[in-house]
């Protein structure tokens, strides 16, 4: 049987339709809805939060390492920041480059497969000016660079695998070797389209001008050690290293130290005249008693009492007191 609606009823549905307000649905199946996330199986997140905050963590430190080899090199102050770290196909990672490039593919061993490092056009030409002498204002982008200007970024990009090798060690030993330049991204084929890479983007800037450098990595190439990409390994490793420095500045204090020692004999006062007249063989004379200690002193400084004797053939002291001195 239908229910029949009372007056107050009716006037408080008519309210809610005019005013678009509802009561919250106490359904426990409707609110669990608002917690979905949608998950796109075209772009699989193969690269879990925490490791992708380790990658953020060890690139941010590369960063600020590659930002001080560059001032150094262009003689003014370079800005290397951290953009992001974004799981994309390596298609799209493709489409976003800018052609002519300044790209250089690379092998990373342990790591397998090949990765790549793509200067922006902008930047690169702005670090080119700058190394011939200029201010690094913005030139002609839309050409491809002369043999001259691919030296010049060789240097650069030299350096760029130094500082990377430093900020990798954290999680893995890795050696890094340039595979090849290339100067159209379209040609470049490291793994199919659809395949998983993990691209880092940092921004720099020199003067006025700013552009993106990108490292891509392929999930193949990251998949052997993604177990390693922990935050916890992350912290490990830091701590281990600062071990090894401490140990290693502790053994170098503990090492072989060089020092000034001198067997003070005697003191006695002579004139002038009388030291000139000094010859070998000639005898002093003293009132000390060759039965008393003589001083040892380290570095200028009075540090033990010591009985003349020898070793062997050989000269040699046996320490019988500390002094004073030497506390």
């Amino acid at each position: 049987m239908a229910k029949i609606l009372s007056q107050a009823e009716i006037d408080e549905l008519l309210t809610t339709v005019s005013t678009g307000e509802q009561e919250p649905v106490d359904d426990p199946a409707i609110t669990s809805r608002k917690s979905l996330v949608v998950y796109d199986f075209k772009h699989p997140n193969r690269v879990s939060k925490d490791q992708v905050r380790t990658l953020e963590n060890m690139h941010d430190n590369f960063a600020g390492h590659y930002g001080s080899t560059l001032s150094a090199v262009m003689r003014t102050i370079v800005d290397v920041d951290l953009v992001s770290v974004d799981q994309i196909t390596y298609s799209e990672f493709i489409m976003s480059l800018v052609a002519p490039s300044c790209t250089y593919t690379i092998k990373v061993p342990p790591l397998e497969g090949v990765c790549l490092i793509d200067f922006n056009p902008t930047l690169t030409f702005s670090f080119i000016d700058r190394m011939f002498g200029g201010n690094g204002k913005i030139l002609e982008t839309e050409r491809e660079l002369t043999g001259i200007e691919r030296s010049v970024m060789g240097r650069l990009s030299k350096k760029l695998y130094e500082d990377l090798e430093k900020s990798w060690e954290h999680i893995v030993e890795v050696n890094i070797e340039q595979h090849s330049f290339e100067t159209n991204p379209q040609f470049i084929q490291i793994i199919p389209p659809t395949e998983t890479v993990v691209v880092v983007s940092f921004q720099l800037k020199l003067f006025q001008s700013t552009g993106l450098l990108t490292i891509c990595y392929p999930y193949i190439s990251l998949e052997p050690i993604i177990m390693k990409l922990s935050a916890q390994n992350w912290i490990d490793s830091l701590k281990k290293k600062s071990f090894e420095v401490e140990r290693k500045v502790n053994m170098s204090n503990m090492g072989i130290i060089e020092a000034d020692i001198t067997a003070e004999l005697l003191n006695t006062n002579l004139k002038l005249g009388e030291f000139l007249k000094l010859r070998k063989g000639d005898i002093i004379k003293s009132e000390k008693k060759i039965s008393q200690p003589v001083s040892i002193i380290v570095n200028n400084r009075r540090k033990f009492l010591a009985k003349p004797g020898l070793s062997g053939r050989k000269k040699a002291f046996q320490i019988v007191e500390i002094t004073r001195d030497s506390e």
